[in-house]
């Protein structure tokens, strides 16, 4: 069910398709350019926009055609082209008991819908893009990993959450812990993040605020702050200490599958024979999205033999990464490109010689190749908070540590 803002139009006042003063009951006052609100007395439907149709289409479909269909898209084209309504989009319309149209619904993104309502009983309509009332919370999620749960992904599931927030702690912590190689059962988290509600339904989650995850007895914490005089917040540890690292633990925004690990003597599933292995193998469906693990410059991407297409990265201090098998390169990535990390280079496929869809992911630095799940430990952390800032950041993380109920007011770190 959609839930809308009301939109308030003035001077319309309608009751079961009738749109005139002459048409309400002698006891109810109308006045001048005043809305009633009375309850509606048709039909609504609802929906989700169909593929390779066009909104006359739509209408004709729910027998709204002809003059009137024409006036409500031409009243919709004041303020949104219709043709960019989209597949899957959700829409909602109301036809009063006379079969015309009386309001016309659809969702336009996450921030606004459109709405075309009629305004008078001649055939006029009139549209509006309307911003939806939002609501951002802060909510707390708390999980173990155990045989039950035996995954990040998993542990969520069980406290009422989502994989969206797996991904999303995932890629705060992807500098300290590998959830695909280094979760172990004992393992637990709290988690302090966002929740962005629209209409009163839950929309999406926002950012991660602070978390705590230990791993192996070892505690992992991370707290986000916005450096005075920065734009984009930061994630830092406990101590201040970024948590941002030259390279992301995978090239995935989420919890990456290994299926095959680095080794100089693998037996090769389509060959038969023992070779090296010199990359880290990720199992991932057809079109999955890949993403450079750290920011450089495009060396090479097309095809390359069995390895087929392939992009291949520089980056800085003598590291290189490449990523094999891909099904598509992204657009604008070819030779002499400036990628970011993060940013989407390709996507995983079958190409060269691959017995199925997967992303094999490599590492050289200075010339040889090496592990990139054994590199990426060796690698310093990024710059710490500002000493001039340190302070600001400690009341930060003291607030936050509070509101995910690991200290109490007073400062004592709860059990």
């Amino acid at each position: 069910m959609l839930r809308f803002l009301p939109l308030v139009w003035a001077g319309m006042a309608v009751v079961a398709g009738c749109a005139h003063p002459a048409a309400f009951p002698a006891d109810v006052p109308v006045s001048p350019g005043a809305d009633i609100h009375l309850p509606f007395e048709g039909r609504t439907i609802e929906g989700v926009f169909p593929r390779r149709s066009t909104l006359a289409q739509l209408l004709a479909a729910h027998e709204l055609d002809g003059p009137a269909a024409r006036n409500v898209i031409a009243a919709a084209r004041t303020v949104f082209d219709p043709r960019r309504f989209r597949a899957g989009n959700e829409y909602e319309v109301e036809v009063a008991r006379d079969g015309s149209l009386r309001r016309l619904e659809y969702h336009v993104d996450e921030d606004r819908f459109l709405e075309v309502r009629r305004a008078s009983a001649g055939g006029e309509y009139r549209a509006a893009l309307v911003p939806y009332e939002k609501q951002h919370l802060e909510s707390v999620a708390r999980g173990f990993i155990n045989r039950e749960q035996s995954s990040l992904v998993a542990a969520l599931n069980a406290s009422g959450e989502n994989v969206m927030l797996a991904i999303r702690m995932a890629e705060v912590l992807a500098g300290e812990i590998d959830f695909n190689t280094e979760v172990q059962r004992g393992d637990r988290f709290d988690v302090l993040f966002e929740e962005q509600y629209r209409e009163g339904e839950f929309s999406a989650y926002g950012d991660v605020v602070a978390v705590q995850f230990v791993n192996e007895g070892r505690e992992v914490r991370a707290f986000r702050f916005t450096v005075p005089g920065d734009t984009e917040p930061q994630y830092f540890d406990g101590e201040g200490r970024s948590l941002k690292r030259q390279f992301l633990r995978s090239p995935f925004n989420f919890e990456p599958r290994v299926t095959s690990r680095f080794s100089h003597r693998r037996l090769h599933p389509i060959l038969g024979v023992h070779r090296p292995h010199l990359g880290v193998d990720y199992g991932a469906p057809t079109g999955t999205p890949v993403i450079a693990v750290a920011t450089g410059t495009v060396v090479s991407a097309g095809r390359s033999g069995a390895s087929g297409n392939m992009v291949r990265l520089r980056h800085t201090n003598g590291y290189e990464t490449y990523y094999l098998h891909l099904s598509k390169f992204a657009a604008g990535i070819r030779k002499g490109a400036r990628v970011v990390q993060g940013q989407v280079i390709g996507r995983v496929g079958s190409t060269g010689l691959s017995t199925g869809p997967h992303l094999d992911y490599r590492m050289r630095k200075n010339g040889a190749f090496v592990n990139p799940l054994l590199e990426l430990r060796r690698m310093p952390p990024g710059e710490p908070v500002p000493a001039q800032h340190a302070e600001a950041f400690q009341r930060v993380r003291d607030q936050a540590l509070v509101r995910l109920g690991l200290e109490s007011p007073s400062g004592v770190l709860a059990q």
